[in-house]
């Protein structure tokens, strides 16, 4: 488990979705059980080089995050709210997915999850939006391609409530890297249409899986399971990404899915037998979203549980 006390120092102030409160949640609830805490290591990231965010970002945005606070920026979109220190927790954040990666690669842990905030997976090559201020896991994808040798294909599974449009947009010519989203559609931010399947080289290397609002989880469930199914005849990865965006739940306030926790557990299960047969078990799973304080440190518990049987 990688986790950082500056994930908390992100504020974004009185009654926005994306509260500090949410790291701790999961925190607490992980540490909760004894039984997990066993088989866990604990991992503090470092600050990642502006070099290894910008292998999945423009100079530009980076320069723009950087040099919000200077400029007396309180927010980088309608929803993306920043404080004094939420520049410091993004560049954690990154770190925190580039040290599940380490971990992984270098036989520390067989899977890595990654408590992390501010969230990623909206956020564009160029810009911030949708509480996202850096890819996570676009920047973990890149650094493990660009560190490690024997990582060639990633695939990254996104079943976060919404559309990951920043991940997809930035591997979206990229034949190396294939991106599935399962989310509630027509929804936040408004792409993931079945007809978005990647362009150039990189075309066919991008499944986006709509769910109608109020889908039943069974259906929802069949659904992904035939998903990774069809991309596992396709590739085999060397490395596989977690988006794992616990908004799906059936509880959230900020979707319309009906999620219960052992589906998350379930998901959790058909993607580590994915990555066993195809790269070693090498998982690295990022938290995305998930605004339920009440059931979202539960819910990530049972998706680490899940993950420890590696």
């Amino acid at each position: 488990m990688v986790h950082h006390p500056v994930y908390e120092k992100h504020d974004t102030g009185p009654g926005h979705p994306e509260t500090a409160e949410r790291y701790r949640v999961v925190i607490d609830a992980i540490k909760a059980d004894e039984g997990l805490m066993l088989g866990l290591k604990e991992i503090t990231p470092e600050k990642p080089s502006q070099g290894l965010i910008q292998a999945a970002h423009t100079k530009e945005h980076f320069k723009r995050v950087e040099g919000a606070f200077a400029n007396g920026l309180d927010r980088l979109d309608a929803d993306t709210v920043i404080s004094i220190q939420s520049y410091d927790a993004a560049m954690f954040a990154a770190g925190g997915a580039i040290a599940g990666v380490d971990a992984v690669m270098q036989g520390e842990a067989r899977n890595a999850f990654v408590a992390v905030r501010p969230p990623g997976h909206h956020a564009t090559a160029e810009r911030a939006m949708g509480f996202c201020l850096f890819n996570n896991v676009a920047v973990a994808a890149r650094y493990a391609q660009n560190k490690y040798k024997e990582i060639e294909r990633v695939a990254i599974i996104d079943w976060d409530v919404h559309h990951g449009n920043g991940t997809q947009g930035i591997f979206y010519s990229d034949p190396s890297v294939y991106f599935f989203s399962m989310h509630q559609y027509p929804w936040y931010p408004g792409t993931g249409s079945r007809g978005e399947t990647g362009q150039g080289k990189g075309l066919g290397t991008t499944l986006n899986v709509p769910v109608k609002a109020f889908t039943k989880a069974k259906d929802q469930r069949a659904v992904f399971d035939g998903a990774v199914e069809e991309i596992a005849s396709k590739m085999r990865p060397d490395l596989i990404f977690i988006s794992a965006g616990f908004d799906a739940h059936e509880t959230d306030p900020l979707g319309q899915l009906q999620l219960e926790d052992p589906d998350f557990r379930g998901m959790t299960r058909t993607l580590m037998q994915w990555a066993d047969d195809a790269c070693a078990g090498r998982v690295v799973s990022c938290m995305e979203g998930g605004y339920n304080l009440s059931t979202l440190g539960r819910t990530a518990a049972e998706h680490v549980a899940e993950l420890s049987k590696g």
